[in-house]
């Protein structure tokens, strides 16, 4: 076997070894290039997670605003009316034989005989009258909702009794008009309680 020029062999042999070292080194390099970018991209990723989780609780914040709107609209308008009627009486539920239990928007057996005899009581007059329902709790319930609860409860029934719901409206006070004092039990219960103004 012939062997060749040891200066070229040698020339050969160091640059196969550069070749396969700068093999390794762009290897390295690639890898090292997508981990930067592999790392960026999760931080991205992330922070579009956060933005879409601002972005959910900016949705429930609105619609919690336009829920709050609503309801003042629905309040402005029950006012309304109730500024163009005349004053008729106003009945109320909350004295021992029919007050609300805390808690609750269920009318007792005693409510609703009252109610009927309102309701016959309207049919007799005969009369195109307007009622403005008012729910209202003490300052340990859950306030509008309730206040919505209770008002909507003598609604119902009366409309069960032939009383036609467009001469109706019922609105939640909340607990924003006492009139007894809340430190009390007895206090308490008296707040809890629904008035039904007559206008005609």
């Amino acid at each position: 076997m012939k062997i060749g020029n040891p200066r070229v062999l040698a020339a050969s042999v160091i640059l196969l070894g550069a070749i396969s070292l700068g093999g390794c080194a762009t290897k390295d390099f690639v890898r090292e290039e997508v981990g930067v970018v592999d790392t960026k991209l999760q931080a991205t990723n992330a922070q579009v997670a956060a933005a879409n989780g601002t972005i959910g609780q900016q949705g429930a914040q609105i619609a919690e605003i336009d829920k709050t709107s609503r309801e003042a609209l629905n309040r402005a308008n029950a006012a309304n009316t109730l500024a163009q009627g005349k004053f008729g009486y106003t009945m109320v539920l909350s004295d021992d034989s029919v007050k609300f239990a805390a808690g609750s928007a269920v009318l007792s057996a005693e409510a609703q005989t009252r109610l009927q005899t309102l309701a016959d009581r309207l049919k007799t007059d005969n009369r195109n009258v307007y009622l403005e329902i008012q729910g209202h709790t003490d300052a340990t319930e859950r306030g509008a909702r309730l206040g919505d609860a209770r008002a909507e409860a003598v609604r119902r029934f009366l409309n069960q009794q032939g009383v036609a719901l467009n001469r109706m409206g019922a609105i939640s006070y909340g607990k924003a008009d006492p009139v007894a004092d809340n430190k009390t039990r007895d206090g308490r219960a008296q707040n809890r309680r629904v008035v039904v103004v007559v206008l005609s």
